[in-house]
């Protein structure tokens, strides 16, 4: 076996979190994959596209892995217990065959023929909030367009017609700061149940309603998937769709945010774009690439394996760098350089293989929507603050606020 390679220093810092593709650049030319003591107690990183695109695809790589956050502390196992009970049913932990059966209920929410009648709908959420921020001359587009956006577009959806957006951004954050930290606190793990369960209670309501009054939604053809027995009520039901609330909001608001902000730092690019919309859908998925929103994902090893020389035991945590995998320059040429032409087939943004993110479709829509009646809107636009402000969570990379000036 292979000496096991160790990080030269502490992964996440400051420095990582304002701009991780130095230190991706720094583990990839050291070797492929390495042994961290700083993600849940000890992690095998996995650092070119190859090695990701495989785990990400490869039974022998599990997705079940809410154990370690959850379950290993022995003094929390009561207190988390209805946590555990909700969390590892979501679609995001689970394997085949229950993977399979639940996804296929879900895809019935997705299909392309669902997402484009959201089409208008979202046009117009865009149009209003942008005319919003047309009132003064700057505006943070993070808290007046990125951030209500996506959860507007998923509650119609699903079929939520009420006032509690805001709540639902709230208890979104709170499980994005707990699934997306290395090693998550007492405090976190608390915030992350209480947001759950206030969503499963949520749940709990509209699901009766949809049961008794159903309409053309997602949470309605859950309802009806219920009934044919092709998925269990209690809290797989009400995980599936607490897990859609958060997945529907996180990262398409740092697309948003992280996309708009690299057309800004890059004007050569930004003007094409204008000139040439249609360039629009090879924008995302470069904007995609360039900064992912999901930065990284974990596996659990099912069976002892051999990578790279390295043993891995089953049970072992791996975790695949997918933001790594997005500069590595063995799959894309210049990886470091936005190109919003750039011909080489999709990322790994949105994962690949079981687990390719069922919204992915939606996503993008939701991002050629924005940038097309933003750049139509202000041909001026000009960022406030030239040092990006981005968010503490290594996993889901995002910025925390995006002052923009448009006019005079």
């Amino acid at each position: 076996m292979n000496a096991v390679l160790r990080p030269a220093r502490p992964l996440i810092d400051t420095a990582f979190l304002a701009n991780p593709y130095q230190a991706y650049a720094a583990l990839r030319e050291a070797g492929p994959i390495h042994w961290s003591d700083e993600f849940f107690g000890g992690a095998w990183l996995l650092t070119n596209h190859t090695d990701v695109e495989m785990a990400l695809k490869d039974p022998r790589f599990s997705a079940q892995r809410t154990g370690a956050w959850v379950k290993d502390r022995e003094e929390e196992r009561g207190e988390l217990s209805g946590f555990q009970k909700l969390f590892a049913r979501a679609l995001l932990f689970l394997d085949a065959p229950d993977h399979t059966r639940i996804r296929k209920v879900l895809n019935a929410g997705f299909r392309p023929d669902v997402i484009q009648q959201l089409v208008p709908h979202i046009e117009q959420i865009v149009s209003d909030l942008l005319a919003q921020a047309q009132a003064t001359d700057s505006f943070d587009f993070i808290e007046q367009v990125a951030r209500p956006l996506p959860v507007h577009v998923i509650t119609r959806l699903m079929g939520i017609e009420d006032g509690q957006r805001h709540d639902f951004m709230v208890w979104s954050d709170h499980l994005a700061l707990f699934i997306g930290s290395p090693l998550p606190t007492r405090e976190q793990a608390r915030r992350a149940q209480t947001s759950l369960l206030a969503m499963s209670a949520y749940f709990e309501i509209l699901l009766e309603h949809k049961r008794h009054t159903p309409g053309d939604d997602l949470t309605s053809r859950l309802v009806q998937a219920e009934a044919r027995g092709e998925i269990d009520g209690g809290a797989e039901l009400l995980s599936q769709c607490a897990m859609l609330l958060f997945a529907g909001h996180e990262t398409t608001r740092h697309l948003l945010g992280s996309g708009v902000q690299a057309l800004l730092t890059h004007p050569e690019q930004c003007e094409r774009l204008r000139r040439e919309p249609a360039l629009l859908p090879s924008a995302v998925r470069e904007f995609l690439r360039f900064d992912s929103p999901v930065q990284y994902t974990g596996r659990r090893v099912a069976t002892d394996l051999v990578l790279h020389g390295q043993q891995l035991r089953r049970g072992d945590l791996v975790l695949p760098l997918i933001g790594a995998a997005s500069r590595d320059p063995a799959r894309y040429t210049q990886p470091d350089t936005l190109d919003i032409t750039r011909n080489e087939g999709p990322s790994l943004a949105f994962g690949v293989g079981p687990h390719v993110c069922l919204g992915a479709a939606l996503t993008r829509i939701e991002a050629e929507i924005v940038f097309r009646q933003v750049l139509a809107r202000w041909p001026d636009l000009r960022l406030q603050d030239a040092s990006p402000r981005w968010g503490h969570n290594p996993a889901y990379r995002g910025l925390l606020a995006l002052p923009l000036v448009h006019g005079v």
